[in-house]
């Protein structure tokens, strides 16, 4: 970063500090109230702006959360989301009810409509503001009986029985400043809110020891899991699943951390002729489709290939060119006990509601 950035966006950051920790302090001695829901909530959020993982993880709990018990019945689940880039931010939009879509990828934001497509069966989702209202809606209209926020770690105002907190291994802290001048949204100190952490990405690098090291600082005692991003297939953007690609390849995405796409892609033996980044949640029109169809023509390439968050937004464009999508999911290397882990929370929280 050079010096006049520093310059400019160090006093911001300093801002930033106050203003956030004045807030956490508030929740803190309760000057600010928080709203209760009457089944329990568990958080999966993080600590920094950026893609750590947090939409496969949620995904994942509800996967747990959603599997039958001995007698054959399974918990109704909810994921409560803000939904950001849709169209109106103001309003709720149920996005699925748990068995059918009942919203677009711009009603309801591309991260929301990915997790309603892929948890049909599993879970119901639904994007508000204001998650308490949200929660108290699905509590009357779909009988829930156990919530999961997307991105809910600095949602203060609903209390609930499980924080996760994901952290990219790759990158966990940025350059240890707030917001603007670095990446973080809270200061560390606010790891010791957490119920347990799941570190992402963590064979992208050679030791977690040091990231291990910061958080036990912080949240002495907590449980820390590994995991890693595995391919779980490749699809044409009807979702027809497709063993082979051409190749040459190009690879274009908007999201929080496009190098760990294209670090995926190569993973799988796609070497990218030439990548494209557009901004987080990013607005596909037709003119950028068509500007990237005239750039893959001059490289040669044979077809495109982008995220599954990318491309749930492109069904209604057309490609001069075969386009595919990567469809990630997450494994955590002790599988076994961080189940275990979230369905002692639920459980735990039923019984003592009963």
């Amino acid at each position: 970063m050079s010096a006049l950035p520093a310059i400019v966006l160090s006093p911001l950051s300093t801002l930033y500090s106050a203003v956030t920790r004045a807030r956490l302090t508030a929740y803190r001695r309760e000057w600010f109230s928080t709203a209760k829901l009457p089944v329990p909530v568990i958080s999966v959020g993080n600590l920094t702006t950026g893609g750590t993982g947090k939409t496969p993880l949620v995904e994942y709990v509800c996967q747990v959360l959603g599997r039958p018990n001995a007698s054959g019945s399974r918990k109704r689940i909810c994921v409560l989301s803000r939904g950001y880039g849709r169209t109106n931010a103001s309003s709720q939009v149920v996005v699925s009810d748990g068995n059918q879509l009942l919203a677009n990828p711009n009603e309801a934001g591309d991260e929301p409509f990915l997790l309603a497509k892929n948890l049909s069966g599993v879970a119901a989702v639904i994007c508000n503001r204001d998650r308490f209202a949200a929660g108290t809606w699905a509590v009357a209209n779909l009988d829930t009986e156990v919530f999961v926020l997307d991105d809910g770690f600095q949602h203060l105002q609903l209390q609930r029985d499980l924080d996760i907190v994901t952290i990219d291994a790759t990158n966990p802290w940025s350059n240890k400043s707030l917001l603007p001048y670095g990446r973080l949204r809270e200061p560390l100190s606010s790891l010791s809110r957490a119920g347990c952490f799941v570190i992402t990405r963590a064979d992208q690098i050679d030791d977690c020891t040091a990231i291990k090291q910061v958080i036990e600082k912080f949240a002495p005692g907590k449980p820390i899991f590994t995991s890693r991003m595995s391919t779980a297939a490749i699809r044409t953007i009807d979702g027809e699943v497709v063993d082979t690609l051409p190749e040459r390849v190009g690879a274009f995405c908007g999201v929080g951390n496009p190098e760990s796409f294209f670090g995926q892609l190569r993973e799988q033996g796609l070497a990218p002729v030439f990548t494209r980044t557009f901004a987080d949640h990013y607005h596909y029109t037709q003119t950028d489709l068509d500007r990237l169809s005239k750039e893959a023509e001059s490289h040669d390439v044979q077809c495109l290939i982008t995220t599954a968050k990318d491309a749930v937004k492109l069904a209604s464009l057309s490609l001069k060119l075969p386009c595919f999508s990567l469809e990630i999911r997450i494994v955590i290397d002790d599988e076994e006990q961080f189940a275990q882990l979230v369905r002692q929370v639920a459980r735990k929280e039923i019984l003592a509601r009963e």
